[in-house]
């Protein structure tokens, strides 16, 4: 893509087909095609997606699809399966659809094919699940391993404990899971403060096992843990195993090198729950629903692939997105699963997409010419129904809404999934179709009140159904929100696979980390303001509570 995004012909269309939709409404699009609510909808992959309820004609989609394949989307693509280096600046391939590859397939990165080494580090996983989940594994005591404690951060922590959450329903209840990131130590005590070391493994998760918060908080546990067995070092490899690629760091804090658990650079953090970083889950949940997960994963990498795009689930969802974010200025997206299990997916999706996408640069090195990385949010329905939804219906922002939910629930019990079902149709419905003065004004409500009663409507909703949220399930729409976000980041020309905005911080950090804990008074070269905290803290920070 030599020219800017904004001066490609498909995208000057595109602006010009926007100011049409100032004159129409769904409302007029429905009227105008009774079979509308028929014919925009897809299924694959397990999944359903009914989208006509956008502010989109057909035209609107031949003009999308004309800007993938001027932006280059098939090729992206492709390079993207092949193994490329498409993480240009890092120099790395961006091959998570290779952690979910079937044995057999080939995969080449660097000429060599990663599918067998893949599966080694799952088969290590699933004998090690097994053992633990058996009772063969035992603890320093002799023990029985009933508690196991994930540390990590990042998508080291989100992708495990989402899928976790999402998945309980198929986990050993004989078990306890709990999941560390933050470095306040409230995070620590709250997860361990009723457990039992000796009956409690815990998993970090670090690639170069240096993250400064997960060690922080690994040395807690090592503390903690030592403190419960009177400080026998012996104790460590039989409490503690490693997901990382450092063998020296590993060795020298104490775990045994052969309870270590290796991935790859070519897989970024937030696209790793379903290689080595997802071991807690595989515990939980047995290495069969593992795999089962990893089915549904690729599954739509396939779908992806190959499906024309005018049928083709992530790409659409991806081009609405830039429709929305693009022309009409929209600034976010609500996804609202109406499943309790699936409470953790929005905060998994929000770095997902905005650690991908959050770029101001094209591969390039140049300064976007467009918006990029909408600011992604959520909470489960119905209780998002009873804060933000007022918002949605009759604020001032366009705010597009993916609703999600099962035709089956997993806890069936009287009315309810019935209930939780009419909500998802009734607030997609609302969303789309409003309520006029007229309409409030027939109820009898007096013409003062009228306009604080009336919806303006024409507020749009994608509606995405399944069968039930089984393993399979959550694989399928988590790489349907993985390749939705290429597409977004491939049609920007930005680099979806590095996060250099979180290095900055970090660095700083490491400045003033001494600057606070040093007894003596350290010399500050900071701004006004940060000189001042520095002070601020260090002379309360011992003051008795």
């Amino acid at each position: 893509m030599s020219s800017p995004l904004t001066q490609l012909a498909s995208w000057k269309k595109l602006q010009a087909h926007q100011q049409e939709f100032d004159q129409k409404d769904l409302k007029q699009l429905f009227f105008e095609d009774s079979s509308r609510g028929r014919k925009m909808t897809i299924e694959a992959a397990g999944l359903f997606l009914d989208f006509s309820k956008n502010r989109i004609t057909e035209e609107t989609i031949d003009l999308l699809l004309e800007l993938a394949k001027e932006t280059g989307l098939r090729e992206r693509i492709e390079a993207m399966f092949c193994g490329d280096k498409i993480n240009i600046s890092e120099n790395r391939a961006a091959l998570h659809v290779a952690l979910r590859a079937p044995q057999g397939e080939k995969i080449i990165v660097d000429g060599e094919n990663v599918v067998p080494k893949v599966h080694a580090v799952l088969d290590q996983m699933a004998h090690f699940s097994n053992r633990i989940r058996s009772g063969e594994w035992k603890g320093h005591t002799g023990k029985r391993i009933k508690n196991i404690v994930n540390i990590g951060i990042g998508g080291s922590d989100l992708g495990p404990v989402m899928a976790y959450e999402a998945l309980r329903y198929y986990s050993d209840r004989s078990m306890n899971f709990r999941f560390i990131s933050n470095v306040d130590a409230t995070d620590f005590v709250e997860a361990t403060r009723d457990l039992d070391p000796s009956e409690t493994l815990f998993i970090v998760s670090s690639k170069t096992f240096g993250t400064l918060e997960t060690l922080t908080n690994a040395y807690s546990a090592r503390d903690w843990l030592l403190a419960g067995f009177g400080g026998d070092p012996k104790a460590i490899a039989k409490h503690f195993v490693a997901v990382s690629t450092n063998t020296q760091k590993v060795a020298a804090f104490g775990i045994d090198t052969e309870n270590m658990f290796g991935f790859w650079d070519w897989v970024g953090g937030r696209y790793s729950m379903d290689s080595a970083i997802g071991l807690s889950l595989m515990v939980a949940i047995g290495p069969d629903h593992f795999q089962e997960m990893l089915a549904g994963f690729h599954a739509m990498d396939e779908h992806f692939r190959t499906a024309p795009f005018e049928r083709n689930l992530p790409v659409l969802m991806g081009l609405l997105a830039i429709w929305y974010n693009n022309f009409f200025g929209a600034q976010t997206i609500a996804v609202l699963p109406y499943d309790q299990y699936l409470k953790r997916f929005p905060a998994y999706l929000q770095q997902l997409t905005m650690e991908s996408n959050g770029k101001h640069v094209t591969l390039e090195g140049t300064c976007v010419s467009s918006q990029t990385g909408p600011i992604y949010w959520g909470e489960p329905g119905t209780n998002g129904q009873h804060s933000f939804y007022q918002l949605i219906h009759q604020g001032t922002r366009l705010i597009p809404c993916d609703f999600i939910t099962f035709y089956q629930g997993l806890n069936p019990l009287g009315r309810h999934h019935d209930l939780l079902v009419s909500n998802v149709f009734a607030q997609a419905e609302a969303l789309a179709f409003g309520k006029t003065p007229e309409q409030v004004r027939a109820e009898g409500t007096s013409e003062a009140l009228i306009p604080h009663r009336v919806f303006e409507g024409n507020r749009p909703s994608n509606v995405i159904l399944a069968q039930s949220l089984t393993p399979r399930a959550l694989g399928t729409l988590v790489a349907l929100y993985e390749h939705n976000v290429f597409t977004q980041g491939a049609i920007w020309g930005i680099d979806s696979f590095d996060q250099w905005g979180v290095e900055l911080g970090k660095v700083l950090a490491q400045k003033i980390i001494p600057e606070l804990e040093n007894p003596a008074e350290p010399k500050l070269e900071h701004d006004s303001s940060t000189n001042n905290l520095i002070k601020l803290y260090r002379e309360k920070k011992s003051k008795t509570i």
